[in-house]
């Protein structure tokens, strides 16, 4: 890792820690998602923004606990998060990622884990690659982020709930013919032989 990525990394975990006080100080219930959940299960490291995966419901008010600790926030036209900056890092509060609404099913399947020095819900890592195969679309066809992921925590991984989950899009199955090709998955024919 270089210096720089290792600087950014230090950065990000500041936001998640400060973010995650916050919102743990409104009683909101809440998971770390995205790049920073899969690094915190041992995954490459990011240089993207700060995912917290949270209810509907309780998105309004974790907006609201972003701005009470100094960030700035936006609602966004996408109707599926919320925005807040601390500085010039991203917090993206996501309740309804491609493939539906953040719900009990996704909390039950986190695990508590040990994040910067501070224990945060961390999403499960099938929950994360889902949500990134789903978003996948025309205008952004980029697998470098998900090989990258499925590389590195493929031992993690229940491949056959994420076929399952993410076998509508396209762009899921596409990637699943690119890990096969590449070894890094079985196929899914010699899974059943």
């Amino acid at each position: 890792m270089s210096s720089q990525t290792r600087e950014h990394q230090h950065v990000l975990v500041a936001t998640m820690k400060r973010a995650a006080a916050a919102l743990r100080d409104a009683e909101i219930e809440f998971m770390l998602g995205g790049g920073l959940a899969a690094w915190a299960r041992g995954g490459p490291p990011t240089d993207h923004d700060v995912d917290f995966y949270l209810r509907e419901e309780d998105a309004e008010r974790a907006l609201m606990a972003l701005a009470a600790a100094g960030m700035r926030t936006e609602r966004p036209p996408e109707e599926w998060l919320f925005k807040a900056y601390d500085g010039p890092v991203l917090v993206d509060l996501v309740f309804c990622p491609a493939g539906g609404p953040i719900g009990n099913e996704h909390f039950e399947r986190a695990t508590q884990m040990e994040v910067g020095a501070q224990t945060v819900l961390v999403a499960a890592i099938d929950d994360v690659l889902v949500a990134k195969l789903l978003a996948l679309s025309e205008q952004e066809p980029n697998f470098q982020a998900v090989i990258e992921l499925a590389r590195s925590l493929r031992e993690q991984f229940d491949w056959g709930a994420v076929r399952a989950r993410s076998g509508d899009s396209p762009f899921a199955r596409a990637f699943f013919t690119l890990v096969e090709g590449l070894g890094i998955v079985e196929s899914e024919s010699s899974l059943r032989a």
